[in-house]
């Protein structure tokens, strides 16, 4: 998602004063915060909050199907807590890590010759000492969930250091990604249960089949770009193809969550029934997107794609209150 070149709400040529031109204009980077730090906020991308949502709302999946599984515990707070503040430093640190893999491909293109590296307001090294700063940032926060949430913390390291070179060898990279940005659904059911059980795995599946979904109408966008400096996606592979491909992701998406969420609930007919309405509201949204949907509209499509935070939140709200009551 973010290792793409692609064109937001508003994107001109050439950036504004010291703006990223592939970034909003007017987002809370350029408009409030010290200077000195907008080039390390801009290398992880804090101007774009959407990934640190879709990163996230996985995380928050998993505490609810845990819920739902063992019931409530004070300490879900924490993990609610600890998931959006380590979402947001380790969605930096690994956006940080992709542009110091992209940054001779950002180099090329106008659109993100601007981005920190590439233009030198962030050298080479302090950018490594940026993704090692929030990378520990984000393994304090790890120590706080039990061991087996920090062991699964740990072995997603490999899937983020991989994903970055997917699109050079594969026409899959948003199976990459869904591989790294749904990861958290079973660190989290795992900090509340100290256990990983056989749903939240499934739901790491649907959450997959989901980000193949929306990352797909993400690299839209772009997909002329993409094919003049070498990158792969599944918008280019699947072409005007795209619309059937997504409508099959989406079903995917919700049979697979249906069954997770089956399985956490564990015959409880309430839990059962209120965490079906949240997958209902989810695949609505997902419909809406697929009806709405238009690949040769890049604004459209930036649109469509962020609007899955709402989607995310409407399944997330539902197994919240499936596990509460």
């Amino acid at each position: 998602m973010e290792a793409q070149t692609k064109t937001p709400d508003s994107v001109e040529d050439a950036p504004s004063g010291d703006r990223v031109a592939d970034a909003a204009a007017g987002n809370w980077v350029d408009r409030l915060a010290p200077p000195a730090t907008r080039p390390y906020l801009r290398l992880s991308r804090a101007d774009r909050p959407i990934g640190t949502w879709l990163l996230l709302l996985p995380c928050w999946w998993g505490v609810g199907l845990a819920m739902i599984a063992y019931g409530p515990r004070l300490f879900d707070i924490w993990i609610v807590i600890a998931c959006a503040v380590g979402a947001f430093v380790m969605r930096g640190a690994g956006c940080t890590w992709n542009d110091i893999t992209d940054r001779d491909i950002d180099a090329q293109v106008a659109r993100t010759r601007s981005r920190p590296l590439p233009s030198g307001r962030v050298s080479l090294r302090a950018a490594y000492a940026w993704m090692i700063a929030q990378s520990l940032i984000g393994f304090v926060i790890l120590l706080t969930l039990g061991p087996a949430a920090i062991w699964l913390g740990i072995a997603s390291l490999a899937l983020v250091a991989i994903y970055p070179f997917a699109k050079r060898f594969t026409w899959w990279p948003q199976l990459f990604l869904g591989f790294a940005f749904n990861w958290g659904v079973m660190l989290a059911y795992a900090a509340h249960a100290g256990r990983l059980d056989f749903a939240p795995f499934v739901a790491w599946l649907g959450g997959i089949a989901w980000t193949i979904f929306y990352d797909t109408i993400y690299a839209h966008q772009d997909a002329e770009d993409d094919a003049l400096i070498g990158v792969k996606s599944t918008a280019r592979l699947w072409g005007d193809d795209s619309p059937r491909w997504l409508a099959r992701f989406a079903a995917l998406a919700l049979a697979i969550l249906t069954v997770a969420m089956l399985l956490a609930a564990r015959g409880e007919f309430s839990a059962a029934l209120i965490g079906l309405a949240g997958i209902a509201g989810f695949g609505a949204h997902l419909l809406w997107q697929m009806h709405t949907l238009d690949t040769a509209d890049g604004a459209l499509c930036l649109r469509l794609f962020k609007s899955n935070r709402d989607a995310g939140l409407i399944l997330a709200l539902f197994l919240a209150i499936a596990g509460i009551v």
